[in-house]
Formats: structure tokens, C-alpha cells, sequence
């Protein structure tokens, strides 16, 4: 397993779908993976420190989980089946919960858990991005800057 850093959300075109980009820790590898538009709107409220006026889905889980005291230890992304990606949620009982990768990371951001993604999903999905190609991904961090929950086209009810 390697650890993985959230490097933001952006909407693909011109097919309007939107994906979250995550990078390798000490690598030079980048996992897209492509999300609904509401996973995508909590995932950019949780990096943004932004609270809805109402909870999530995904504010709510983290609360539950305080309430009934269980910690999410990390967050594993372990598989890619047909083009779909799985992750399971990792609690320090060691219990194992498989979830969608998109919840699992916006329930990460919540709870400051740590992200892994497997060996074999970043050898088959991940790109590698030599340090010289660097600046394509500053370019893609200064688009997440500027973008809104509001872009991905949901309201937070």
C-alpha cells in the first residue's frame, strides 16, 4: 500500500464528468478517478474547510462515528475491477467496511484519516508525472484554487 495526498477535484470535459486526483507520497504517480457530482461537491467542501449549513451525508457519518466512538483508522483504495474502483474503510476494532472510493476519501478529508491506494491500482490506473512535467500539475492545482463546490452543478441540502 501507498499513501496518497488529495490534490483536489475537477470537472473533466467536455464530458462534465467530475474526477478527484490523488498523488503518491514520495512518487511521482497520480491516480484519477472519476466521481459523481455530489461526492464531488463534498470532497471540495472538505478540502475548502467549508461547512454546509446543513450536514452532508458525509458530515453526519464522521458524527455518528464520534458518537459511537469508533475511529476510522485509514482509508484503503484496493482494487480496479472493469473500470471500477474499490476501497474499503479500515477502524481501529479492525473492522473492514468496503465503500466507493469517492466516500471513503470525503469521509477521510472529514476525520483526517490517511489514504493508501494498493500496489496493483496504481501499477494499472496511475500516471506517472516526471518531476519536469511538474508544472502541468501546478496548472491543474491553481485550477482547484479557483473552482467551487457550486461548479459541479448540485446544492447542499
Amino acid at each position: 500500500m501507498n499513501e496518497l495526498d488529495v490534490v483536489g477535484v475537477r470537472v473533466e470535459m467536455p464530458s462534465n464528468q467530475p474526477i478527484v486526483l490523488l498523488r503518491e507520497v514520495g512518487g511521482d504517480r497520480y491516480l484519477p478517478i472519476w466521481i459523481g457530482p455530489g461526492e464531488a461537491t463534498a470532497i471540495a467542501f472538505a478540502q475548502q474547510g467549508m461547512a454546509p449549513a446543513r450536514p452532508l451525508t458525509h458530515d453526519l457519518f464522521k458524527d455518528v462515528l464520534e458518537a459511537v466512538g469508533q475511529e476510522l483508522t485509514e482509508v484503503r483504495i484496493t482494487d480496479l475491477r472493469e473500470g471500477v474502483f474499490y476501497a474499503e474503510l479500515v477502524f481501529a476494532s479492525g473492522v473492514e467496511v468496503s465503500a466507493r472510493p469517492s466516500d471513503a476519501i470525503a469521509l477521510a478529508l472529514r476525520t483526517g484519516t490517511p489514504i493508501f491506494g494498493s500496489d496493483s491500482v496504481l501499477d494499472d490506473a496511475g500516471i506517472a508525472i516526471p518531476d519536469e512535467q511538474e508544472d502541468e500539475v501546478e496548472k491543474f492545482r491553481e485550477f482547484l484554487d479557483q473552482i467551487s463546490p457550486e461548479d459541479f452543478g448540485t446544492s447542499s441540502q
